[in-house]
């Protein structure tokens, strides 16, 4: 008799909440392992270690993103649950265990704020930059998110003038007026740039993490 795995069925997360013994250090490779074994093995241990230790950050994450500990506890459920059903999508070859549990918080991140918030445009750029604040001071784990060099390759992709808007308002912090005045160009085409170029980013990451 062959046995099917239900991705569906989830372990309750008052069962993920119960005592676990972690190690004393995690580093990258124990997380990618677990990842693997809820994959494979529908692993609820392995699983319920994956909660323990993410639970802190995308709780720190969705308070400071939402300004609302509700939200942040509805952010935590939502993403640990894709993590438990979408699993089998991990690719340890593409990326850490945190890259990719941390793209799916941030697709969840912006799942919501599509609901609370009207501008679009904004929505965009919030799910891509997320607030840096939310890195734990001692975790430099999250150091892994694509804030550094995985986001510049990305932006490499990009038209060259598209390229140059995204780097004046995100990396020098310019606002879209100030940036016209520098490039000489109507405030219009700054808005329109950037929202182009914040839809194609989304569209690369995506790419490499649905």
């Amino acid at each position: 008799m062959v046995s099917t795995v239900n991705r569906n069925s989830h372990p309750s997360m008052s069962t993920t909440k119960q005592s676990q013994t972690m190690p004393a250090e995690v580093d990258g490779k124990m997380l990618s392992s677990w990842l693997i074994s809820v994959a494979q093995e529908r692993d609820r241990r392995a699983f319920a270690n994956l909660f323990k230790w993410f639970s802190p950050k995308i709780i720190g994450f969705g308070r400071k993103q939402f300004n609302n500990p509700v939200m942040a506890n509805e952010l935590l459920q939502e993403t640990m649950t894709n993590v438990w059903r979408k699993a089998h999508l991990y690719n340890v070859e593409k990326g850490a265990a945190t890259t990719w549990i941390y793209t799916v918080m941030r697709n969840i991140s912006f799942d919501m704020l599509r609901k609370i918030q009207s501008n679009q445009e904004d929505t965009i750029s919030e799910e891509i930059w997320p607030i840096a604040e939310a890195q734990n001071s001692d975790d430099h784990m999250f150091a892994d998110h694509l804030m550094d060099k995985q986001l510049a390759q990305y932006l490499n992709k990009l038209p060259e003038n598209q390229k140059q808007v995204v780097h004046g308002v995100y990396f020098q912090e310019l606002s879209q007026e100030q940036l016209s005045k520098q490039l000489n160009i109507p405030l219009g085409t700054v808005k329109s740039r950037l929202r182009l170029a914040l839809t194609k980013l989304k569209q690369h990451i995506g790419a490499d993490y649905d």
